[in-house]
């Protein structure tokens, strides 16, 4: 990619950069209008917005056109990190949200350790059509994109309220149990309350939110920073770039097992704070083994402390939303307050790019 554009300097950073700003702009209203329109209709209108502009993407002719394409990808996907956030909390209890978080995020995990495969296979195409391999990664990922945004239209279901699959006391058993279930001091709140504009100011004075925007930071910051560079980071051991993304593979998906393990026992225990210290605590031993290993003399070990950064990352981030989930009510502050935390936190990203 860098040859094709003829990108130089920071140029290429700079345009993984951007990507955050209309990014963290927009999730809060994006969350807003979860409580507005159809649910299903958002999702899938945001998700075949973005696969268009992962299309455009792949055909970008120089710099300029790969930052606005980066804009563009921000904005389109603004809203889908704190919808997947909040929508499970208008189905599940509070002390059944963590491990239902755990098998939706696994995706994060599954997607890091298939698109290593999938870049592998995908730069074997190099030349196809006159395009560089590269293109086609973003060309086949539109693809399977727009299959999933649009049957989001169909088989996404908006609320227990009016999901078609349950019966009548299906829907009356889930709504009684979520009313609940709230954690507020009225001891119940549903999925439609109405707008009220003190209910959104409380989100920004609220001190568990910016406390947890922080604990965030610790992980955007690292996660961002990993992604982009772990390819590189293997490539610098002495392998070949399409071994190094195979390499990456065992890395998710260990990460992946990992995680559904502690989001579990998350649950099963009823509690969320070891379950986040436990995960960052062995983020820091691999951060602080890749700053020890004198680089890269010792390819095995740098490769084994590689595996501690998602295997820590992702299980706390789980457990992060998860606590913020459970303990903000009526549902206008908890689509507003889980929107909010996340634009906060995603703007580590930017700095985690920069790495």
């Amino acid at each position: 990619m860098n040859e094709d554009l003829n990108l130089t300097g920071s140029q290429y950073n700079i345009a993984l950069t951007v990507f955050f700003f209309p990014y963290a702009l927009l999730e809060v209203p994006s969350n807003m209008m979860l409580k507005i329109v159809k649910r299903s209709v958002w999702i899938a209108g945001m998700m075949l917005s973005w696969s268009l502009v992962i299309t455009l993407t792949g055909i970008v002719k120089d710099y300029h056109g790969l930052v606005a394409a980066r804009v563009a990808l921000g904005a389109a996907e603004a809203g889908s990190f704190p919808a997947s956030a909040y929508l499970p909390t208008t189905w599940y209890k509070r002390l059944e949200l963590q491990s239902r978080m755990g098998i939706l995020y696994s995706s994060a995990s599954m997607a890091g350790a298939f698109s290593g495969l999938l870049a592998f296979g995908l730069q074997e195409m190099d030349g196809i059509g006159n395009l560089a391999g590269w293109r086609w990664i973003f060309i086949i990922d539109c693809i399977a994109t727009v299959v999933v945004g649009a049957s989001c239209f169909w088989l996404l279901p908006d609320s227990p309220e009016t999901a078609s699959f349950l019966k009548p006391t299906e829907r009356n058993f889930l709504i009684d149990r979520l009313r609940a279930n709230a954690g507020t001091k009225s001891g119940k709140v549903g999925t439609h309350d109405k707008f009220h504009w003190p209910t959104i100011k409380s989100c920004f004075t609220d001190l568990n939110i910016w406390l947890a925007v922080i604990a965030y930071w610790g992980n955007t910051v690292a996660i961002y920073g990993f992604n982009y560079t772990v390819p590189s980071v293997i490539l610098d051991l002495g392998y070949t770039a399409a071994q190094a993304q195979l390499l990456t593979i065992p890395i998710y998906a260990t990460a992946l097992i990992v995680m559904f393990l502690i989001e579990i026992n998350a649950d099963k225990y009823q509690t969320r704070w070891p379950f986040i210290v436990g995960p960052y605590s062995i983020l820091a031993v691999g951060f602080i083994g890749l700053l020890s290993i004198p680089h890269p003399r010792l390819p095995g070990l740098t490769y084994a402390f590689l595996f501690c950064i998602p295997v820590g990352v992702y299980p706390a981030l789980i457990g992060l939303i998860a606590w913020i989930g459970n303990n903000l009510a009526p549902s206008w502050k908890r689509a507003v307050g889980m929107a909010l935390f996340i634009t906060l936190g995603n703007l580590g990203g930017a700095v985690g790019s920069n790495i």
